[in-house]
């Protein structure tokens, strides 16, 4: 009997089990479907329909637009910034409308993740540009309206002008608002070249703690070199490139005493260095590779050679030369020329005259003529004196003089187009850019230079500057405008009693040294930087 009981008990709480058991898992279906994210309801600022969005009066773009909508219109709204990202969750919108606002600002990444995007409309806004590569990633885009905005056609917008010549989207027509040169111009007619976006600019790399004069650039054995004349140690400081630091760092040097010129000449494959002293006399170095030293090979004659400030190496018909400009009162600048062995007294050009620099320069005199080699001369007691090669007697010979340029400390030539200029710097009164006209140099700048003993022009790539120092205010630097066929100012550099500016290329590199008589000797690097990027 008992066992009967129990038997029944038993089967009674088969049923009993089962329905726990589906108690248990309808709560853990209701719990799991309790946890499954409720759909966005619409923003309390926008009208929804089952694919459709319109949204008023909104401080910013919602982020609870529902995920559905295949096109969304924002209007009449009081935000003027959309930031990255603003779209994000919307993978099914085609059509977006965000007119007649004001709109001043876009990020670059507003519109990512809209892949199925087929119209944009940013129209009737207050935009001045647009952010580069805004439309990436919208492969789906056939129709973009930008029209009723304040484009500024300037380089940030040149990616645009770039865009609408190869995207196949229609685009309406749109207008610049600025520049002036550019207003009302149709942005849809613009190309590329009409945006002059690169610059340059002198930044500043390295100092070296130390004054200089002089400083030359020199390729030697494939590898370029830079030597500095110390005027207070006496030494020529030979400086090489680091390849793995990025910096100068010293190769060698030759000590003197007074050094004001460390003027290097690789003739074929060896390597000399001229050194000019105010003490000591001057002498020839040459570079012993095996030794790896240099070496005095020769001295340069003490009679002639008393004060020398400048030295130009050149070479004609095969033969190399160098001259130095003497500013004492009984030298002589003179000419000598490499005979195989050494360096020796070719021409005296004058005594007496106090000459502070020398250049060499190829000139044209009649448009039947070749360039020929010239030598202009400037002096502390005489206008600047120009000297022609005489091929018969294998002489410099007087020609003529640059008339009303009293007191020039030095003349510097550069080269535009075939063209020759000159630019002469003045210590008191106005530095000078002259140009060759066939018979004489003519003026075509002038520039205020109160203090200045250094105007040096300079190429890098396709870049002509002109390099004004003072030892008074800030040394300017101009760049050369084609258009107006003149320097214009372009930098400022703060350079301490300046004496002369060097370019240096290096691995595709390019410096300028500045050399300092009171600061500490500076370089800076060229730098490109492209405004539309």
């Amino acid at each position: 009997m008992e066992s009967e009981r129990s038997k029944r008990m038993g089967n009674a709480c088969i049923p009993l089990k089962r329905i726990a058991y589906f108690l248990c898992l309808l709560s853990a279906l209701l719990l799991t479907e309790g946890k499954k994210p409720a759909k966005p309801k619409c923003p309390a600022v926008c009208t929804c329909t089952k694919d459709n969005a319109l949204c008023e009066n909104a401080r910013s773009i919602p982020r609870t637009v529902p995920p559905d909508v295949i096109s969304l219109l924002f209007t009449s709204n009081s935000f003027d910034v959309i930031s990255d990202d603003a779209f994000i969750g919307l993978p099914h919108l085609e059509y977006l409308f965000i007119e007649n606002n004001n709109i001043k600002s876009i990020s670059r990444h507003t519109f990512r993740g809209l892949k199925s995007l087929i119209h944009l409309s940013l129209a009737n806004n207050n935009l001045q540009t647009l952010p580069k590569d805004i439309f990436k990633g919208l492969d789906s885009l056939t129709n973009v309206d930008l029209r009723g905005n304040s484009f500024n056609c300037d380089c940030k917008l040149k990616w645009l002008v770039e865009w609408l010549g190869h995207t196949n989207a229609t685009v309406e027509d749109i207008y610049c608002e600025g520049p002036p040169e550019y207003k009302k111009r149709k942005i849809n007619s613009l190309s590329s070249k009409d945006f002059d976006c690169i610059i340059t600019e002198f930044a500043k790399s390295q100092d070296l703690p130390y004054q200089s004069l002089s400083i030359d650039t020199f390729s030697y054995l494939n590898d370029e070199y830079v030597v500095i004349a110390q005027p207070f140690t006496g030494k020529c400081i030979f400086l090489e490139w680091d390849h793995v630091e990025k910096t100068f760092r010293n190769y060698d040097n030759i000590t003197g005493t007074s050094t004001v010129v460390c003027k290097p000449i690789v003739i074929e494959t060896q390597l000399y260095v001229i050194v000019a002293q105010l003490f000591g006399g001057s002498h020839i170095y040459k570079r012993d590779s095996f030794a790896n030293k240099f070496i005095k090979i020769q001295d340069i004659e003490i009679l002639k050679i008393r004060k020398p400030n400048d030295i130009e190496t050149f070479k004609i018909e095969n033969n190399w030369y160098f001259v130095v400009a003497d500013s004492s009162k009984a030298g002589f600048t003179t000419i000598y020329k490499w005979n195989g062995n050494g360096f020796y007294s070719h021409q005296s050009l004058h005594a007496w005259y106090r000459d502070t620099d020398v250049e060499y320069l190829e000139i044209v005199r009649t448009p039947q003529t070749l360039r020929t080699p010239h030598l202009i001369l400037s002096s502390s007691s005489q206008r600047p004196v120009i000297y022609q090669w005489n091929k018969a007697t294998q002489s410099f010979t007087n020609q003529t003089d640059i008339p009303n340029m009293e007191d020039v400390y030095a003349v510097k030539h550069f080269s535009v187009k075939g063209d020759v200029y000159i630019c002469l710097t003045r210590f008191i009164g106005d530095s000078k850019v002259m140009k060759w006209g066939g018979s004489s140099f003519q003026d075509i700048q002038r520039m205020p230079s109160r203090g200045s003993m250094v105007f040096q022009p300079l190429q890098i790539n396709n870049y002509q500057y002109a390099i004004l120092g003072s030892d008074y205010s800030f040394t300017q630097v101009y760049n050369w405008d084609a258009e107006k066929a003149k320097f214009v100012k372009f930098q400022e550099l703060n350079v301490q009693a300046p004496r002369s500016f060097t370019h240096v290329s290096i691995n595709k590199r390019n410096f300028l040294f500045a050399s300092s008589f009171k600061g500490n000797t500076q370089i800076y690097k060229h730098v490109i930087v492209d405004l539309s990027a």
